[in-house]
């Protein structure tokens, strides 16, 4: 059993992170509007969790104008979405393990 808690990456140890990373793996580029309303958070919580996964190098950003107004956008990068899917493998093997 600890063996795969060490295969659970920390970078989605909050539900926050998670719930950014499930919405941009199945999706190209995902605004940050949208992405607040889908996961009902505020501009400053969103935009922590973003900057944390950003940092990791799991996000590409964008930034643009459309029309006259800034526009922000996201997707997963090649080293996010294998490092989420290891993730989800991971949590997947503790649930067999613990049945």
């Amino acid at each position: 059993m600890k063996r795969i808690l060490t295969k659970l990456n920390k970078a989605f140890d909050h539900r926050v992170r998670l719930g950014i990373m499930s919405v941009l793996v199945v999706n190209d580029w995902v605004d940050f509007t949208f992405l607040k309303d889908t996961l009902e958070l505020t501009d400053g919580r969103l935009a922590s969790h973003i900057k944390a996964l950003e940092k990791v190098k799991y996000l590409e950003v964008r930034k643009r104008f459309v029309g006259r107004k800034p526009n922000t956008s996201y997707r997963v990068t090649e080293k996010g979405r294998q490092a989420f899917q290891a993730h989800l493998d991971a949590l997947e093997e503790l649930l067999k393990q613990s049945k």
